[in-house]
């Protein structure tokens, strides 16, 4: 198997309800490893910037006030297959609809404000792991 690495973020409803290590100790569980972490305040156009690729979607406004409300934990996870491990461990994005267990099962309030973003693809990874890091800021 592939070790690869994929982007996560803890958003802005489970920092503010102290998740953080809850979270964290989930994705280390399923054999994940922070290999770089920090916490931040997103600005608006940084918000727009991640999320572009949703600009013409009609959630894009709400998705981008939600993610600059508070302060979120952006991190780098490494591990067998990273990309999917990560989002089997984060569940399916509507709460309700995830599976038992899951971090967004467990933890998120609704669709919205479901806890964590995951990398969808190996690509996607690559690219939102440097919108948040410097080479220099990745551990091994």
């Amino acid at each position: 198997m592939a070790i690869e690495r994929t982007l996560s973020i803890i958003k802005p409803d489970a920092t503010r309800r102290n998740l953080t290590g809850r979270v964290n100790t989930m994705l280390e569980a399923a054999g994940l490893r922070i290999v770089a972490q920090k916490r931040l305040q997103l600005t608006q156009s940084q918000a727009e910037a991640f999320y572009g690729v949703h600009r013409e979607r009609p959630f894009f406004g709400g998705l981008v006030a939600f993610m600059t409300s508070g302060p979120v934990v952006a991190q780098v996870l490494e591990g067998e297959n990273a990309v999917a491990k990560n989002r089997e461990v984060m569940g399916a994005t509507d709460p309700k609809k995830a599976a038992p267990g899951t971090i967004r099962a467990e933890l998120a309030e609704d669709i919205e404000a479901n806890t964590v973003h995951g990398s969808d693809a190996a690509d996607t990874a690559a690219q939102e792991i440097t919108f948040f890091f410097a080479g220099i800021e990745i551990t091994g």
